[in-house]
């Protein structure tokens, strides 16, 4: 399946999760708020309420999902992932406002010492049910969120949970009510503003934590840094850094290679490292790596390291001072390595390898370049041989 087909059939599941969960709200907000009132119970009106909270979020997953899932485009080359992550946000945000307003009521209710009456035994039937309701769309939607790596649909998910363990809160309090213990019912509502807050607070921070780049835990980065360092022509790797998008994770790593070899191997190192990484981990939707012909990890900031010319002018000062010598005249290629501060040069030449004077030609050539400071190793190549 392409990609734009894959977004389309994510988008269509978490849809259809959601949907479902907006409808098992629908039911159970009426039915509680109605009842509640019916026989004067806080805890269920509030219970209620709560299920209602969880129609405002159904539609921002509706939304967030459709907007998140789709494909990366040119003014959101990563993706919209971080839409998921914002209303992730703003669904722990509303959480903790119907929270505060629950338990300040029924606080209130508690101190002022109203008097509950007896519930009855539909209001009790009636919070079982919704508990079974809650826990079966939990379970539901969270199998969903798992196979789509959906944290906004997982803390949907979780916001279901919430309403059905503050469900089993209230019919505590109601069969406490039932049973001559009124104040149980005003307690109950409290423990269920406190227990929603608690949830919202969590989906908060995990959204915060995306947003400000958290890395992945450490364990994961030692096994992609020893994943990486497993495959053939890796050196070490260094500065590994992740962060996550909306539940998928982008990967930036330096590997470290042998000195000489040629870009396109050194490239393709890199390529079958990455396939390497995609492989254990799913999740990762991008991997940026650099490649380093020594290491440099001691470094700060390799960006300060000093300043070499680059090939026109290194050519240009090799010609002044090498114009004379045959070896540089009959020159067919040159390879150019940036080690240690300096750069080493290897010099091929179309003179045959019976040319008694190409030792003395690579002697003369040495002598010419120690007014170069920054030419390091010399090296002169000649047919399928070196001098």
């Amino acid at each position: 399946m392409d990609e734009p087909c894959r977004h389309q059939a994510e988008t269509r599941e978490a849809h259809k999760v959601t949907l479902i969960g907006a409808a098992i709200d629908t039911l159970l907000g009426v039915a509680k708020v109605i009842v509640g009132y019916l026989v004067g119970s806080a805890a269920l009106i509030a219970d209620g309420v709560h299920s209602f909270s969880d129609l405002a979020t159904d539609a921002l997953v509706l939304m967030a999902t459709h907007y998140g899932r789709q494909a990366p485009d040119r003014n959101h080359p990563y993706g919209h992932g971080r839409i998921e992550t914002l209303a992730t946000l703003l669904l722990g945000s509303v959480m903790i406002f119907v929270a505060g307003g629950i338990a300040w009521a029924s606080l209130m209710r508690l101190v002022a010492g109203a008097i509950t009456m007896p519930p009855g035994v539909w209001a009790i039937a009636l919070a079982g049910i919704g508990i079974i309701g809650k826990e079966w769309i939990f379970r539901y939607t969270l199998r969903v969120a798992k196979r789509l790596d959906s944290r906004l649909l997982a803390a949907n998910a979780w916001h279901s949970r919430s309403d059905a363990l503050s469900t089993v809160v209230v019919l505590i309090g109601l069969v406490g009510a039932q049973f001559g213990a009124g104040w149980l019912d005003a307690l109950a509502a409290v423990a269920v503003g406190l227990l929603i807050g608690k949830i919202g607070g969590t989906l908060i921070w995990e959204a915060i934590r995306e947003l400000v780049d958290t890395a992945l835990p450490e364990d994961e980065q030692v096994q992609m840094r020893a994943l990486a360092k497993q495959v053939h022509g890796v050196r070490d790797v260094h500065q590994l850094r992740t962060r996550t998008i909306g539940g998928q994770v982008l990967l930036d790593l330096h590997i470290v290679v042998a000195p000489r070899v040629t870009v396109s191997e050194a490239h393709e190192i890199g390529n079958q490292v990455c396939r390497e990484l995609n492989q254990a981990f799913p999740s990762l939707s991008d991997v940026t790596f650099h490649i380093d012909p020594q290491d440099d990890s001691d470094l700060d900031d390799p960006t300060q390291l000093p300043e070499q010319p680059l090939r026109s002018d290194v050519e240009s000062a090799l010609n002044e001072a090498w114009h004379g010598i045959e070896a540089w005249q009959r020159r067919v290629a040159l390879d150019l390595h940036y080690l240690d501060n300096r750069i080493d040069v290897s010099l091929y030449t179309s003179a045959p390898d019976s040319d008694p004077d190409l030792d003395e030609q690579a002697r003369q050539l040495r002598e010419a370049g120690t007014s170069l400071p920054w030419l390091g190793r010399l090296r002169v190549w000649h047919g399928p041989g070196k001098a």
